[in-house]
C-alpha cells in the first residue's frame, strides 16, 4: 500500500503542479490555474470582458505569450522563456528584431546583488517588452547582433476569475481572497492558492455557521472586479482574510484590517497568541495585497490579511529563488492549521442573552455539574460556564468572555452551548 500522504505534502504537490504555468492578470495561464484548482474544489469562473468599466478602472487587454527568446548569433537560445516563464517581462507586447547588445540591453532587468536569480518584473498598463535574466548570463554574453523574439498577443479578451462557495447556516459571508496573476513564483502566490484550497476542502466537511466566499482573482484588478460586480451585496460580506505568502519558514504575520477592531482582527489576534506560536500583528496599510481594496474606504469591510514572511521581506521575493523548494509541507500545513483555528472560533463567536439573570441559577439541579464528572479541567469548565452567564448581557461575545475570563474560547463555547442547552441563555 502506498504510504498516506499528509495535508501539506498534498498542498506542496499542487504548488509543484501550478508552478511551471506562466499566469499574468488575464490570459490562459490563469484559465489554466482555475482549472487545476477547480480538481480539488468546483470553482465558478467568471469572464469579464476588456474594456468593462470596474469602479475607477478599466478591465485591460488581455495577454497570451506562446514563445519568446533571446538568441545569439549562432542561433544558441541565451535567454529562452520555454525554461522560465519569469524571462519574459509580464505583458510584453510582440517583438521580432536582430540588434547590438548595447541596444538589448535597455530592454534588460537583472539582479547584480544575487547574479545568479531571476528577476519577476512587468508592465501591465505601459506599452512595453522585455526580459529578465540571471545577471550571470548577462555577464556572459559578447558585444554582438542578438536575435529577439516575443511571440506574444495583446488584444481584447477578458479577465478571468473563479469563486468557491460553501453555503453556510446563515447568509452572511466570510471572503477569503488570493491572487492568481503571478507566474512561477511559489510563495507568492501559489502556497496561497494552495492554503486556500485545502482550507475550502476542510470547511466543506461541516455546514459552518458563515458562508464562506473563496476568491481566485489576478492581484488589484481582479478585487476590483470582484468589488465593482458585487458592490451592491457586499453589506454581506462581515469577515475576510486574505492569503498570501503562505509557505516560507519564517513566523506568521497578521495585517490588521483597515478598522483594527474588525472580528476577525480580534479573532486572529487570540488565536495566534493562545497557540504560543511565533507571530506577528502588523498594523493596517494602504500597500500590499488584496486587503487593501476590500478595505478601502467605500467598502471599508472587516478583511485582514494572513502570511507568514510578508511581501518584500525575504530577498528570495519576486525572483527565481521563489521556487517550490523555498515553500514546505509544514510551513503551509501550519498556516492552513491557524485559518481552521481561526474560522473555528469566527463560526461559534455568538452573543448571548443570560435568561436568569437575577443572582447565579442553579447549575446543579440542571446537571450541569453533574456532566462536568471526570473532565481534567472540571475546575476551567466550571469557571467557563459562571464567565459566560455573568457576562452574556446580549452585547458581549463568547470571545470578549474568553479574553476577559483568560479562559481557552472552546471551553467558554461548550460551556454556551451547555447552558443554552439548559434553558438558560438565548442567542
Amino acid at each position: 500500500m502506498a504510504p498516506m500522504t499528509t495535508p501539506g505534502e498534498e498542498m506542496h504537490a499542487l504548488v509543484e503542479r501550478l508552478y511551471p504555468l506562466c499566469r499574468s492578470i488575464t490570459g490562459d495561464g490563469v484559465r489554466a490555474t482555475l482549472e487545476i484548482v477547480d480538481e480539488y474544489v468546483p470553482l465558478n469562473v467568471h469572464e469579464v470582458p476588456t474594456g468593462t468599466q470596474v469602479l475607477d478602472w478599466t478591465v485591460p487587454q488581455e495577454w497570451n505569450i506562446r514563445d519568446a527568446y533571446i538568441a545569439d548569433s549562432a542561433g544558441n537560445r541565451v535567454v529562452d522563456f520555454a525554461a522560465s516563464s519569469l524571462h519574459v517581462l509580464g505583458y510584453s507586447v510582440p517583438v521580432a528584431a536582430t540588434m547590438p547588445l548595447a541596444e538589448l540591453r535597455e530592454h534588460l532587468h537583472t539582479l547584480p546583488d544575487h547574479p545568479t536569480w531571476v528577476p519577476y518584473r512587468t508592465s501591465y498598463y505601459q506599452p512595453e517588452w522585455g526580459f529578465c535574466l540571471a545577471q550571470e548570463t548577462l555577464d556572459a554574453m559578447p558585444d554582438g547582433e542578438y536575435e529577439v523574439r516575443v511571440d506574444s498577443t495583446l488584444a481584447d479578451g477578458h479577465l478571468t476569475y473563479a469563486e468557491h462557495v460553501i453555503p453556510g447556516q446563515v447568509a452572511d459571508e466570510v471572503i477569503v481572497s488570493c491572487h492568481v496573476c503571478h507566474p512561477s513564483l511559489a510563495n507568492d502566490n501559489l502556497a496561497g492558492i494552495a492554503v486556500a484550497t485545502f482550507l475550502a476542502r476542510s470547511l466543506a466537511e461541516r455546514t459552518p455557521y458563515y458562508t464562506y466566499r473563496f476568491i481566485y482573482a489576478p492581484g488589484t484588478i481582479g478585487a476590483i472586479t470582484w468589488l465593482a460586480r458585487n458592490a451592491e451585496r457586499v453589506e454581506k460580506v462581515k469577515h475576510g482574510l486574505v492569503l498570501a505568502c503562505a509557505g516560507d519558514s519564517g513566523s506568521l504575520t497578521y495585517k490588521q484590517s483597515r478598522r483594527g477592531d474588525a472580528e476577525i482582527d480580534r479573532v486572529m489576534r487570540h488565536v495566534l497568541a493562545a497557540s504560543e506560536r511565533p507571530h506577528e500583528i502588523r498594523e493596517f496599510t494602504p500597500y500590499g495585497y488584496d486587503e487593501r481594496q476590500y478595505c478601502s474606504p467605500g467598502f471599508d469591510l472587516g478583511v485582514g490579511s494572513l502570511s507568514r514572511t510578508p511581501y518584500a521581506d525575504y530577498p528570495e521575493y519576486h525572483t527565481s529563488a521563489d521556487n517550490p523548494d523555498f515553500v514546505s509541507p509544514q510551513a503551509m500545513a501550519d498556516t492552513l492549521t491557524v485559518c481552521r483555528e481561526a474560522f473555528a472560533v469566527l463560526d461559534r463567536n455568538r452573543r448571548y442573552v443570560n435568561l436568569s439573570p437575577y443572582g447565579e441559577p442553579q447549575l446543579g439541579r440542571r446537571g450541569l455539574y453533574d456532566a462536568l464528572g471526570g473532565r481534567s479541567d472540571t475546575k476551567q469548565a466550571q469557571l467557563a460556564l459562571l464567565w459566560t452567564l455573568s457576562l452574556s448581557d446580549g452585547e458581549r461575545s463568547l470571545l470578549d468572555v474568553a479574553e476577559r475570563s483568560g479562559l481557552p474560547f472552546d471551553t467558554v463555547a461548550e460551556a454556551a452551548d451547555a447552558l443554552h442547552g439548559a434553558g438558560l441563555l438565548k442567542a
